[in-house]
């Protein structure tokens, strides 16, 4: 059973600030009861901007930032490479923790974070955004509950050009967003059994990564699943699959759409912002801080959970590289 925080607000320090930390701050400011209290940030300039625009103090260090007795939750928004290591150093000082996604390198760095926050009693909480918006929490109620019949297929779909600079910062489609597409199949459908995948290079001209990845799996119920992620164009047909996620069964269908909210201006690194996306923040954020840390809940999604999507990830690296059919 992890702590409860009792106190009237619940305090935030963020360790890193790139785009992702903006979408965050934002998440906390609508969460009544709770205060981004300061940052980190490896680049001092960085961090200078982002809290002059959060309207939060610098800590010198990410050592500085966890032990402010001030902060009760830490949120690690650095690059994949340095997840485990501030996880880690926010769980020893007894902060709770939500981690970005994809959460860690490896299955064995994932379960350690685990493992360190479960002997603490403490919330480690992975950034699976998505399943917290409110059509994602009915298509789950609906299959729970036999409303869809014998689920017979899934779809992730997953359509956003990424420029060459802006793909830099990320380890290729398939670590960065099946990631995302991973937890969400687990969260609606369950797991699968056995897939195959490949992946592709198609419009980089420098970076090695690849911009286009398809998998498909066989889940345990015997319903078969597909996921795109490309970062090579966008869908510009009718209806496109930007970010779409379709659950199909004998008894009915369901689907979330990002296309269902669009606001035509720049969203960070993308051409036009898709509302579903800060609103899935805003949700997780609420949830982790309210939901679990005031009120005792557990996280939609779990490290258990980022575990398993992790075998999974790691097994569609194994199909692309002996281009087979893996066994999870």
């Amino acid at each position: 059973m992890a702590r409860i925080i009792s106190h009237d607000t619940v305090g935030v320090g963020f360790i890193g600030a790139g785009d992702i930390s903006i979408l965050h701050a934002r998440a906390v400011a609508k969460t009544q009861g709770a205060r981004l209290i300061g940052l980190w940030n490896r680049n001092p300039e960085r961090a200078s901007q982002r809290a002059k625009e959060f309207g939060c103090r610098i800590y010198a260090s990410p050592e500085e930032l966890v032990q402010d007795l001030a902060i009760d939750a830490v949120f690690v928004l650095t690059n994949l490479e340095t997840h485990f290591e501030y996880t880690q150093l926010a769980l020893r000082a007894g902060k709770h923790v939500l981690v970005e996604k994809p959460v860690g390198v490896s299955v064995a760095e994932i379960a350690a974070m685990r493992d360190l926050a479960e002997a603490n009693q403490l919330v480690c909480m992975p950034g699976h955004n998505y399943i917290y918006e409110a059509g994602m929490i009915r298509t789950r109620e609906l299959v729970e509950a036999g409303d869809l019949g014998r689920i017979v297929s899934a779809y992730v779909m997953y359509n956003i050009h990424h420029p060459e600079e802006v793909a830099r910062r990320y380890p290729g489609v398939v670590r960065q967003i099946l990631t995302h597409h991973s937890y969400i199949l687990l969260y609606l459908v369950g797991r699968p059994v056995e897939l195959c995948a490949m992946k592709a290079t198609l419009h980089y001209q420098e970076y090695p990564e690849e911009d286009i990845a398809m998998v498909q799996m066989r889940l345990e119920n015997g319903a078969l699943a597909h996921f795109c992620a490309s970062f090579a164009a966008d869908d510009h047909a009718a209806d496109p699959w930007t970010v779409m996620v379709k659950v199909i069964g004998t008894g009915g269908s369901t689907r979330y759409s990002y296309r269902d909210h669009v606001e035509i201006k720049p969203g960070l690194v993308h051409s036009q912002t898709y509302t579903a996306y800060q609103g899935s923040i805003v949700n997780e954020v609420r949830h982790f801080l309210i939901d679990c840390l005031r009120r005792g809940a557990s996280p939609l999604s779990t490290l258990s959970d980022a575990i398993t999507a992790q075998q999974m990830i790691e097994a569609a690296e194994r199909s692309i590289a002996a281009k087979s059919v893996v066994t999870l």
